[in-house]
């Protein structure tokens, strides 16, 4: 049965469900960088041929960034369930929330940044290496600054991704414009609310 909702009692919900999906989004996108940052960074300069070898966490990292990429994030959601109330206490909320959307998205943001740090001239760092730099030397003068505008868009794309995750995350009471648009629109077959989150 339809339910009807009037825009007077549809904004505040909207409202609410914008302010959680910025909140999820805002702290999953820092949590993702933080993570993803490094561990991108670590992929890249371990490589056989990298600034510091080490083959084995190499193969570790990259299986683990592959598998990662590779899941539904649906099927991921789910398995974390245990992990997340164990972390945050609860599953429900945008908190709990920022822990799987969190999991999901580092993967992606780690290859971005490895990719980046591709482009960047490899020449440079000969030059940093031949005056008697080391290997963070290289990471912080000569590869982070260089990989920058394109780590910059590797962000902007990740947040958009963050942003669909969220709204995933309301199918299992994540809150923000996926619950939102779940509990009220679908559930109730409500196009006001369906239309409502869709537009924002």
């Amino acid at each position: 049965m339809r339910s009807s909702m009037s825009w007077e009692d549809l904004w505040p919900l909207l409202l609410d469900g914008t302010l959680d999906t910025l909140y999820m989004v805002g702290l999953a996108a820092l949590f993702t960088v933080l993570i993803g940052l490094p561990t991108g960074v670590l992929l890249f300069i371990s490589r056989a041929n990298g600034l510091a070898p080490m083959p084995k966490l190499n193969a570790l990292l990259g299986a683990v960034i592959n598998i990662g990429r590779s899941l539904p994030f649906i099927v991921l959601l789910i398995a974390l369930i245990p992990f997340t109330r164990l972390i945050v206490g609860t599953t429900l909320g945008s908190t709990a929330a920022i822990v799987p959307v969190t999991i999901g998205a580092f993967p992606f943001f780690a290859r971005l940044t490895e990719n980046a740090l591709d482009e960047v001239d490899y020449g440079r760092i000969e030059a940093i290496l031949s005056m008697g730099g080391n290997v963070w030397h290289v990471i912080f003068k000569s590869l982070l600054p260089e990989a920058l505008p394109t780590l910059l868009a590797g962000i902007t794309l990740t947040i958009v991704m963050l942003i669909g995750f969220s709204s995933m995350a309301g199918v299992i009471g994540g809150g923000g414009l996926g619950d939102l648009a779940i509990r009220y629109g679908y559930q109730r077959f409500n196009n006001e609310v369906m239309f409502g989150t869709v537009l924002i």
